[in-house]
């Protein structure tokens, strides 16, 4: 496994050794033993899946109290995935960071707690697996505005992405919640 790490401090994109042949391919998508080796040692508590059509953009998530850590993966298609550091005290605080995951790349990208985390789907669908830390507590979800110039975020978009009714009414960073 390559652990690589990114501009912001604690995300971590991770590539696992991928065995082909003529019959396919076989990777290890989570091996406690090699995440802990690479200095990485999340307890997951629960894995989700979404699929999504082209111009979909979900995000940016995060929770106020139970801040999850987030190992994500494509496992169909291919999308752009960002995170922004909501720590107060990092010196990185509001910053984003953005990668293209698919499922021909087999990228994953560890975001850990105190982070916001979205992507956009830049295939016609894509399947988007991911493990989480904590559990989804609703009242405790916010949502940081996908669009906010302070982030800088520089989405590859053609056009008005598809939006849920939260991700399009997101809080802009200057007022948003924070970790300390």
């Amino acid at each position: 496994m390559k652990v690589s790490a990114t501009p912001l401090d604690g995300v971590k994109v991770i590539e696992s050794r991928v065995f082909s042949d003529d019959r396919g391919f076989f990777l290890e998508s989570w091996n406690a033993r090699a995440f802990e080796a690479a200095g990485l040692t999340p307890a997951f508590v629960q894995d989700n899946h979404s699929g999504s059509r082209r111009g979909v953009l979900r995000g940016l998530h995060y929770q106020v109290e139970h801040a999850q850590g987030k190992l994500v993966r494509v496992a169909v298609g291919e999308v752009f995935d960002v995170v922004v550091d909501l720590r107060r005290s990092s010196p990185t605080f509001g910053r984003s960071f953005g990668t293209t995951l698919s499922a021909q790349n087999r990228r994953m990208l560890w975001v850990p707690p105190g982070f916001a985390h979205g992507f956009l789907t830049l295939s016609d669908h894509a399947d988007f697996l991911y493990k989480t830390t904590d559990y989804w507590y609703p009242q405790h979800e916010r949502t940081l505005l996908w669009n906010d110039p302070a982030l800088g975020i520089e989405w590859p978009l053609a056009g008005d992405p598809i939006l849920a009714p939260k991700d399009a009414a997101g809080t802009p960073l200057a007022r948003a919640d924070a970790y300390l």
